[in-house]
């Protein structure tokens, strides 16, 4: 309050440096204003913690694993901007370009409760660079979000209703990969839930990852279901949110991003696609 005060005195009395420093200040006490207020909307249990990202495409070939890639590439820019750290342990690359599945973690205050408004089916509509007639195709990819359970918190795994498959690591890392099976692909049998690790060079430090991540995930499950149940005791929804089509992203005939559930819309198209969704991420949860 005290350096507002002199520089608001310095700006007064024409000092444009004073003013450009007032400027700034103030809009940096407005961004932790907005932080403050949607902290105090994430109440959830785990809001708080770490956030487990998976990102898969949906059918449309090389089109659809593209788009993958370019939301892995949005979450990673977002999370820099937020000096979150982040880890990828689990990349398979697309044939020809793009991903076919990638899982990875946002390290940080509130990443889950951030995250779960990304949760969900995201809609990219484009020219594509891939098809040489140069029509507009639409194509799909799914986002699941789940958060990073500690260690002490019980999730029964029987080892009977697992399958573990060992295989060579795949993309760029480094001389060692492609020489030894050190990823880890584990599957849950009664579920059918797979979850992978790669990054790490120990087959026994990628399967812990693994197992950790399956856990969030069998967690996220269970959770879901006791929701769904509760919700079946309430009044009937005319439409289940879960899996829904959540944004879309044009890039032609117009450049937009619209977010169906709050009706949030940016004209920028490329600054979102950088990282720029806090925007999206705010309306989202002020309207939960």
């Amino acid at each position: 309050m005290a350096d507002l005060a002199v520089y608001l005195e310095m700006a007064a009395d024409g000092d444009r440096d004073a003013a450009g420093e007032l400027g700034a200040l103030f809009a940096k006490a407005e961004a932790d204003a907005d932080d403050a207020e949607l902290r105090r909307m994430l109440g959830g249990e785990y809001d708080a913690s770490n956030a487990i990202v998976s990102i898969h495409p949906g059918a449309g070939g090389t089109e659809s694993q593209d788009f993958g890639d370019m939301l892995l590439r949005m979450y990673l820019r977002w999370a820099e901007r937020r000096g979150y750290k982040t880890v990828i342990v689990e990349y398979t690359p697309g044939e020809g370009a793009g991903l076919k599945s990638a899982t990875f973690t946002i390290q940080g205050e509130y990443a889950y409760g951030y995250m779960t408004a990304e949760a969900g089916i995201h809609r990219l509509v484009r020219i594509s660079p891939f098809d040489s007639a140069k029509r507009r195709h639409t194509s799909f990819c799914a986002v699941h979000v789940s958060p990073e359970i500690d260690d002490d918190i019980a999730v029964e795994i029987d080892d009977d209703d697992l399958r573990v498959d060992t295989y060579r690591s795949s993309g760029a890392g480094g001389q060692h990969v492609n020489k030894t099976d050190s990823a880890v692909r584990l599957t849950h049998i009664p579920t059918g839930i797979v979850v992978a690790c790669q990054n790490e060079r120990s087959q026994h430090k990628n399967k812990a990852t693994a197992m950790k991540i399956l856990r969030a995930r069998l967690y996220d499950l269970e959770r879901r279901k006791q929701k769904e149940k509760l919700d079946s005791i309430g009044p009937a929804k005319m439409e289940n949110a879960f899996g829904s089509q959540i944004r879309n992203y044009v890039l032609h005939p117009y450049r937009m991003v619209k977010d169906t559930r709050t009706g949030v819309e940016k004209g920028n198209a490329d600054a979102v696609l950088d990282g720029d969704i806090d925007d999206f991420i705010r309306a989202y949860l002020m309207s939960c």
